[in-house]
Protein backbone atom coordinates (compact mmCIF):
# COMPACT_ATOMS: atom_id res chain seq x y z
CA UNK A 1 0.00 0.00 0.00
CA UNK A 2 1.13 3.62 -0.07
CA UNK A 3 2.44 4.05 3.50
CA UNK A 4 4.61 0.86 2.82
CA UNK A 5 6.00 2.97 -0.52
CA UNK A 6 6.63 5.60 1.69
CA UNK A 7 8.69 3.98 4.53
CA UNK A 8 10.23 2.48 1.28
CA UNK A 9 11.56 5.36 0.51
CA UNK A 10 14.44 6.00 2.61
CA UNK A 11 15.32 9.53 0.94
CA UNK A 12 11.88 11.13 2.93
CA UNK A 13 13.46 9.93 6.29
CA UNK A 14 15.77 13.00 8.01
CA UNK A 15 18.51 11.77 10.51
CA UNK A 16 18.45 13.82 13.46
CA UNK A 17 20.60 13.94 16.88
CA UNK A 18 18.16 14.63 19.40
CA UNK A 19 20.59 16.76 22.55
CA UNK A 20 19.70 15.30 26.04
CA UNK A 21 20.54 15.27 29.45
CA UNK A 22 21.00 11.94 31.57
CA UNK A 23 20.76 12.79 35.93
CA UNK A 24 21.66 10.41 38.40
CA UNK A 25 20.36 11.47 41.95
CA UNK A 26 19.81 9.96 45.51
CA UNK A 27 16.72 11.98 47.04
CA UNK A 28 15.33 11.85 50.45
CA UNK A 29 11.56 12.91 51.27
CA UNK A 30 10.38 14.26 54.47
CA UNK A 31 6.43 13.77 54.65
CA UNK A 32 3.55 14.64 56.28
CA UNK A 33 0.22 12.93 55.47
CA UNK A 34 -2.31 10.11 56.69
CA UNK A 35 -3.30 6.78 56.63
CA UNK A 36 -6.60 5.71 55.73
CA UNK A 37 -8.13 2.08 57.28
CA UNK A 38 -10.97 0.36 55.27
CA UNK A 39 -14.08 -0.80 58.18
CA UNK A 40 -17.25 -1.66 56.94
CA UNK A 41 -20.63 -1.26 58.80
CA UNK A 42 -24.33 -2.57 57.72
CA UNK A 43 -27.19 -0.82 56.73
CA UNK A 44 -30.51 -1.55 56.39
CA UNK A 45 -32.49 -0.36 53.42
CA UNK A 46 -35.89 -1.09 51.34
CA UNK A 47 -35.75 -2.63 48.12
CA UNK A 48 -37.69 -1.61 45.05
CA UNK A 49 -40.44 -4.61 46.24
CA UNK A 50 -40.76 -3.09 49.94
CA UNK A 51 -38.24 -5.15 51.71
CA UNK A 52 -36.06 -4.67 54.19
CA UNK A 53 -32.42 -5.73 53.06
CA UNK A 54 -29.16 -5.30 54.88
CA UNK A 55 -25.90 -4.40 52.83
CA UNK A 56 -22.45 -3.16 53.69
CA UNK A 57 -21.11 -0.16 53.47
CA UNK A 58 -17.13 0.87 53.19
CA UNK A 59 -16.01 3.91 55.08
CA UNK A 60 -12.04 5.02 56.31
CA UNK A 61 -10.53 6.04 59.34
CA UNK A 62 -7.70 8.44 58.97
CA UNK A 63 -4.77 8.56 61.12
CA UNK A 64 -1.81 10.87 61.14
CA UNK A 65 1.80 9.53 59.22
CA UNK A 66 4.92 11.09 59.02
CA UNK A 67 8.38 9.89 57.95
CA UNK A 68 10.97 10.23 55.85
CA UNK A 69 11.93 8.38 52.79
CA UNK A 70 15.18 7.58 49.91
CA UNK A 71 14.74 6.38 46.34
CA UNK A 72 17.87 6.59 43.93
CA UNK A 73 17.32 7.37 40.35
CA UNK A 74 19.59 6.40 37.36
CA UNK A 75 19.73 7.91 34.01
CA UNK A 76 16.73 9.87 34.54
CA UNK A 77 16.24 11.15 30.84
CA UNK A 78 15.29 14.55 29.72
CA UNK A 79 15.03 15.80 26.33
CA UNK A 80 17.33 19.13 25.89
CA UNK A 81 15.70 20.62 22.95
CA UNK A 82 12.03 21.56 22.18
CA UNK A 83 12.31 21.73 18.51
CA UNK A 84 10.18 18.18 18.38
CA UNK A 85 6.79 17.73 20.69
CA UNK A 86 8.22 16.68 23.47
CA UNK A 87 5.61 14.39 24.44
CA UNK A 88 6.49 12.61 21.58
CA UNK A 89 10.12 12.47 21.95
CA UNK A 90 9.53 11.14 25.32
CA UNK A 91 7.55 8.04 23.55
CA UNK A 92 10.81 6.93 22.04
CA UNK A 93 11.89 5.58 25.60
CA UNK A 94 13.25 3.19 26.19
CA UNK A 95 16.96 3.70 24.75
CA UNK A 96 19.66 1.33 25.33
CA UNK A 97 21.20 3.58 27.07
CA UNK A 98 24.08 1.23 28.65
CA UNK A 99 25.18 1.15 24.96
CA UNK A 100 26.34 4.54 24.83
CA UNK A 101 29.37 5.29 23.49
CA UNK A 102 32.00 8.41 23.35
CA UNK A 103 31.03 11.08 20.80
CA UNK A 104 32.87 10.46 17.51
CA UNK A 105 32.61 12.45 14.51
CA UNK A 106 32.20 9.47 12.38
CA UNK A 107 28.25 8.83 14.20
CA UNK A 108 27.10 11.96 12.70
CA UNK A 109 27.83 10.61 8.70
CA UNK A 110 23.73 10.92 7.64
CA UNK A 111 22.41 12.42 10.55
CA UNK A 112 22.07 16.29 11.48
CA UNK A 113 22.61 17.27 15.08
CA UNK A 114 20.87 19.86 17.49
CA UNK A 115 22.58 21.88 20.25
CA UNK A 116 20.38 21.82 23.35
CA UNK A 117 18.04 24.82 24.25
CA UNK A 118 17.36 23.35 27.78
CA UNK A 119 20.14 24.24 29.77
CA UNK A 120 21.48 22.07 32.70
CA UNK A 121 19.61 23.39 35.67
CA UNK A 122 16.40 23.49 33.81
CA UNK A 123 16.93 20.01 32.63
CA UNK A 124 17.09 19.11 36.04
CA UNK A 125 13.67 20.55 37.07
CA UNK A 126 12.01 18.54 34.42
CA UNK A 127 14.17 15.51 35.47
CA UNK A 128 12.34 16.44 39.00
CA UNK A 129 9.34 16.36 37.92
CA UNK A 130 10.15 13.01 36.00
CA UNK A 131 11.50 11.63 39.99
CA UNK A 132 8.30 12.76 41.63
CA UNK A 133 5.65 9.58 40.72
CA UNK A 134 7.92 7.12 42.29
CA UNK A 135 8.62 8.99 45.21
CA UNK A 136 5.16 9.55 46.29
CA UNK A 137 4.50 5.61 45.05
CA UNK A 138 7.46 5.27 47.56
CA UNK A 139 5.46 7.70 50.34
CA UNK A 140 2.08 5.76 50.26
CA UNK A 141 3.90 2.29 50.53
CA UNK A 142 5.83 3.26 53.55
CA UNK A 143 2.08 5.10 55.05
CA UNK A 144 0.76 1.97 54.69
CA UNK A 145 -3.11 1.04 55.37
CA UNK A 146 -5.68 0.78 52.61
CA UNK A 147 -5.33 4.04 51.02
CA UNK A 148 -3.31 7.39 51.73
CA UNK A 149 -2.79 10.73 51.25
CA UNK A 150 0.31 13.07 50.97
CA UNK A 151 -0.59 16.37 52.23
CA UNK A 152 2.87 18.02 52.09
CA UNK A 153 6.61 16.79 50.93
CA UNK A 154 10.24 18.06 50.68
CA UNK A 155 12.34 16.42 48.92
CA UNK A 156 16.36 16.76 49.09
CA UNK A 157 18.55 15.78 45.83
CA UNK A 158 22.08 14.46 46.85
CA UNK A 159 25.16 12.97 44.73
CA UNK A 160 24.11 14.87 41.12
CA UNK A 161 25.96 14.01 38.64
CA UNK A 162 25.04 14.27 34.76
CA UNK A 163 25.63 13.39 30.78
CA UNK A 164 24.78 15.55 27.84
CA UNK A 165 24.13 12.92 25.10
CA UNK A 166 22.94 12.87 21.54
CA UNK A 167 20.30 10.19 20.61
CA UNK A 168 19.49 9.12 16.33
CA UNK A 169 16.19 10.00 15.53
CA UNK A 170 14.60 9.12 11.77
CA UNK A 171 11.67 11.78 10.94
CA UNK A 172 8.93 11.99 8.32
CA UNK A 173 6.05 14.00 7.55
CA UNK A 174 3.56 12.66 4.84
CA UNK A 175 0.21 14.23 3.54
CA UNK A 176 -2.73 12.71 3.91
CA UNK A 177 -6.66 14.06 3.33
CA UNK A 178 -4.67 17.27 3.17
CA UNK A 179 -3.58 17.31 6.47
CA UNK A 180 0.49 17.23 7.27
CA UNK A 181 1.48 14.35 10.03
CA UNK A 182 4.94 13.71 11.61
CA UNK A 183 5.96 10.59 12.96
CA UNK A 184 9.34 10.23 14.96
CA UNK A 185 10.93 6.34 14.69
CA UNK A 186 13.98 5.44 17.95
CA UNK A 187 16.58 4.57 15.50
CA UNK A 188 17.61 1.94 18.16
CA UNK A 189 14.79 0.14 18.54
CA UNK A 190 12.11 1.41 15.35
CA UNK A 191 9.97 2.56 18.63
CA UNK A 192 7.21 5.17 16.50
CA UNK A 193 5.55 7.74 17.93
CA UNK A 194 3.79 10.61 16.12
CA UNK A 195 0.59 11.90 15.03
CA UNK A 196 -1.70 8.91 13.28
CA UNK A 197 -4.15 8.54 11.24
CA UNK A 198 -3.71 5.00 9.98
CA UNK A 199 -3.24 2.07 12.22
CA UNK A 200 -0.09 2.89 14.16
CA UNK A 201 0.71 -1.39 13.48
CA UNK A 202 0.89 -0.83 10.02
CA UNK A 203 2.83 2.06 10.48
CA UNK A 204 5.46 0.68 12.73
CA UNK A 205 6.16 -2.14 10.61
CA UNK A 206 6.69 0.05 7.72
CA UNK A 207 9.79 2.33 10.28
CA UNK A 208 10.88 -1.38 11.19
CA UNK A 209 11.36 -2.31 7.61
CA UNK A 210 13.14 0.79 6.62
CA UNK A 211 15.05 0.26 9.81
CA UNK A 212 16.17 -3.21 8.55
CA UNK A 213 16.80 -1.67 4.83
CA UNK A 214 19.24 0.82 5.82
CA UNK A 215 20.84 -1.97 8.25
CA UNK A 216 21.38 -3.47 5.31
CA UNK A 217 22.89 -0.73 3.47
CA UNK A 218 25.64 0.28 5.68
CA UNK A 219 26.67 -3.57 6.23
CA UNK A 220 27.45 -3.67 2.67
CA UNK A 221 28.67 -0.44 2.56
CA UNK A 222 31.16 -1.36 5.19
CA UNK A 223 32.15 -4.34 3.39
Amino acid sequence: NKLKQFARDISKLKGLYIPHWTYDSDTTTDYIGQRGEHYYTTETYTDSEGNDQTRQVQDTHWYPAAGRVGVSFDDILVPASDTLPRKYVDELEPWDLPNLTPYTDEYLSGFQSESYTTDLRGGFNLAKDKMAPEIDSKIRWDIGGDVQRIDSKTTYYQNITFKYILLPVWISAYRFKDRNFQFLVNARTGEVQGERPWSWVKITLAALSVIAIIGIIVYFASK
